[in-house]
């Protein structure tokens, strides 16, 4: 059977991970936490990184170790041994890149047809038809980049990362002389903090916030099998990401309540969009446009790439129908995955508001993160250090399976019921569809 081509280096496996981390939450992400804690933003993405990064280290360790697609679903049953948790933990890794892909397209759709301006005066399944038909046809050039090769993926995230990147960049340089002129510790005053003072609660809460910025680095481990000398690239490339990342969203969160007031950036419809109106009139608002274009055409991009790469690893575990784990004799893709997750996400383009799905899948992948560190404590123990691997104390998977059940506790307690509610059904769904799965041949076994 043919196997995946390997054909990504360390740097642009690192933009690849720091183009799925970015996406299009920070253009936002910085308006709503300094309406929670002021000026003193840029602490909420220092912890939200120090979180991020304990789990991000657990992923490196296990990309070194077992470099394979579906990392994420292996390393699970390779700890635990059970197939349905294996299985389990692959779709809610899936239903994460789906809720975000199927969110993403929509926005890709309105950005697009606000350029275009088309208007058909029909209504479907609650959204204007032109909208659909055009995020529709988005997820269609997605799935034919995927299909094409990983080699034109990886260079199309390439463009997207460089673009997204840019318009960070762009707001630091033009920001950048006023800092200095703000009490960066002042903090937000609210009806539940009148006196604006830097609680533990309340850097929790901006932690919690913040931290969803940091997902992404995950989709890397589903892309080992592509990677060159995967198990020296694959640590480097993921916190090399991290890293890279971090740096611009503290330099981009003290740039943005260095230029505009907290209270202006809270209520901005475009956060960093109002900072280049106040720092840089001169620059187009168009430009912005098409860099939030970029920036959301990405995160898409690298869920279609990791929810295809999961559904391959997946049947080729066993635990999926085998068909999925077809790679295309020319192409080296796997294109029944890609076929299979486009009618799936196109699909949902008519189910209405994805945002409470969105809440749900987030929910879904912090659980993934407690059993993934938690297995990876399992293995060092059994298995030792590998010799000639990147390896981590053991510590590092038990502060990052216990700050992501800090998360999930603060994200359930926060959200409505609707987000928890979705979640738990969706588990239910998963674990049903394992155990009408069986009857099919697979599911049972799973290969190691």
């Amino acid at each position: 059977m043919a196997e995946l081509k390997r054909s990504i280096g360390p740097v642009q496996l690192m933009l690849y991970g720091a183009g799925s981390m970015m996406g299009a939450g920070i253009y936002g992400l910085v308006g709503k936490a300094a309406g929670l804690l002021g000026s003193a933003v840029w602490i909420a993405f220092l912890l939200a990184m120090t979180c991020a990064l304990l789990t991000g280290l657990s992923y490196a360790s296990i990309a070194s170790r077992y470099p394979r697609a579906a990392g994420a679903s292996y390393v699970t049953h390779r700890a635990y041994g059970k197939p349905w948790l294996s299985y389990l933990v692959g779709l809610m890794v899936v239903a994460s890149g789906i809720g975000s892909i199927s969110t993403g397209s929509k926005v890709i759709a309105g950005n697009l047809n606000s350029l275009l301006g088309l208007h058909t005066g029909v209504t479907v399944a609650g959204a204007p038809l032109e909208i659909l038909l055009i995020a529709i046809g988005f997820l269609l050039v997605v799935a034919g980049v995927v299909y094409r090769g990983i080699s034109e993926s990886i260079l199309a995230n390439t463009v997207c990362t460089v673009v997204e990147a840019s318009g960070l960049m762009l707001v630091i340089a033009v920001g950048i002389r006023f800092w200095g002129g703000t009490d960066l510790l002042e903090v937000a005053s609210t009806p539940s903090n009148p006196e604006g003072a830097l609680t533990i609660a309340l850097l929790l809460q901006g932690a919690l916030l913040t931290f969803f910025s940091f997902m992404g680095f995950e989709d890397m481990l589903n892309v080992a099998e592509e990677v060159k000398d995967p198990e020296r690239t694959m640590p480097i490339a993921m916190i090399g990401a991290m890293l890279l990342v971090s740096t611009l969203y503290i330099a981009v969160s003290i740039t943005a309540v260095s230029v505009a007031p907290w209270q202006e950036l809270a209520t901005a419809p475009g956060p960093l969009r109002a900072v280049i109106e106040r720092a840089a009139p001169w620059f187009p608002a168009l430009g912005f446009t098409f860099i939030t274009i970029a920036a959301v055409a990405n995160t898409a991009l690298v869920n279609t790439i990791m929810g295809t790469r999961m559904l391959y690893g997946m049947a080729r575990q066993g635990l999926l129908p085998k068909v999925l784990g077809k790679v295309h004799p020319l192409r080296r893709t796997p294109h029944v995955a890609v076929g299979v997750l486009f009618v799936i996400v196109a699909a949902l383009q008519f189910a209405g508001d994805v945002t409470q799905l969105a809440g749900a899948t987030v929910l879904l992948l912090l659980s993934v993160f407690v059993i993934v560190n938690s297995a990876l404590v399992i293995l060092k123990r059994r298995e030792g250090d590998l010799p000639g691997r990147f390896n981590v104390p053991t510590i590092i998977p038990v502060l990052g399976s216990a700050i992501c059940l800090v998360l999930i506790l603060g994200q359930v307690l926060q959200s409505d019921w609707r987000s928890p509610a979705i979640a738990g059904g969706l588990i239910a769904l998963i674990l049903i569809t394992y155990a009408t799965s069986r009857r099919g041949g697979y599911g049972a076994d799973t290969e190691l």
